[in-house]
């Protein structure tokens, strides 16, 4: 099997939302999906079909990421959670997490001007324990500055888990407990929700993962739990808006009764 050489240059600058001559499809009114959370799998395979070693596969995803940002934008995504690097990646070897993080660091510091311009209000979801410090700061600093856009919330999940999640706010849960604050036989899965990382943003409406695989691997487990899945073929650096806008597609023919019965 053959493959195109990657022309990085020709990658690195996604055309912007509703940029002239981009083709947005038209769905039904009120059926896109309001949050969306995309596993962005398959950069080493990706890398290594083309005897690259895997940390091209990265590099070669970082426009994919904001051409799926601008594809959100124009199908009217309000949330995007982005599964970047997850707790389970620190098993990857010493090399590639060094590059993860700097890349990661990098990325948000280039490319923060583009996600204001475009009026994303950038998030954080994850744990600080572990976590290079300079990366918090670079997320830190882009929060800050975005924090009053409206267009879309893009949520990098960095050093994020799921149950990680759940057990952080059974925590915080357990200590105002012990601090008299609630009694424990209140506990509540609305108690358990405000205690999240981010609980302001809705839960998840459609989770997307790339390269084939089939499983959320710890991927927002309370948030996602009755979102639509959609496991599409191409690895992520051969993804994009059309892909995107093509799980959307497939989530507004679902019927989804949330444990009800549909109705006659």
């Amino acid at each position: 099997m053959s493959f195109k050489a990657v022309d990085y240059q020709s990658l690195d600058v996604p055309a912007a939302p509703f940029a002239e001559g981009g083709r947005v499809p038209a769905f039904p009114a009120g059926a896109v999906p309001r949050h969306v959370g995309v596993i962005m799998d398959g950069n080493g395979r990706w890398a290594q079909q083309r005897g690259l070693v895997r940390t091209e596969g990265h590099r070669a995803a970082e426009p994919v990421v904001f051409d799926t940002i601008a594809g959100a934008i124009e199908a009217g995504v309000r949330y995007l959670s982005l599964y970047t690097f997850s707790t389970e990646n620190w098993k990857r070897s010493p090399s590639e997490v060094h590059f993860l993080m700097g890349f990661s660091r990098d990325i948000i510091h280039r490319r923060v001007s583009q996600m204001d311009e475009w009026g994303v209000r950038v998030r954080w979801s994850g744990r600080r324990p572990r976590l290079w410090k300079s990366v918090i700061n670079e997320l830190e600093t882009a929060m800050e500055r975005t924090k009053q856009n409206t267009t879309i919330d893009v949520v990098f999940c960095i050093n994020y888990g799921g149950r990680a999640e759940i057990a952080d706010a059974a925590t915080a849960i357990a200590q105002e407990v012990a601090a008299g604050n609630i009694k424990g036989s209140k506990v509540s899965e609305k108690m358990i929700a405000e205690h999240l990382y981010n609980p302001d943003i809705p839960d998840c409406d459609l989770v997307i993962r790339t390269s084939g695989e089939q499983r959320t691997s710890n991927f927002l487990p309370w948030e996602a739990a009755y979102a639509e899945l959609a496991f599409v073929p191409e690895l992520f650096p051969d993804c994009g808006r059309e892909v995107l806008w093509r799980a959307i597609d497939e989530y507004v023919h679902r019927d989804r009764r949330f444990g009800g019965v549909k109705k006659s």
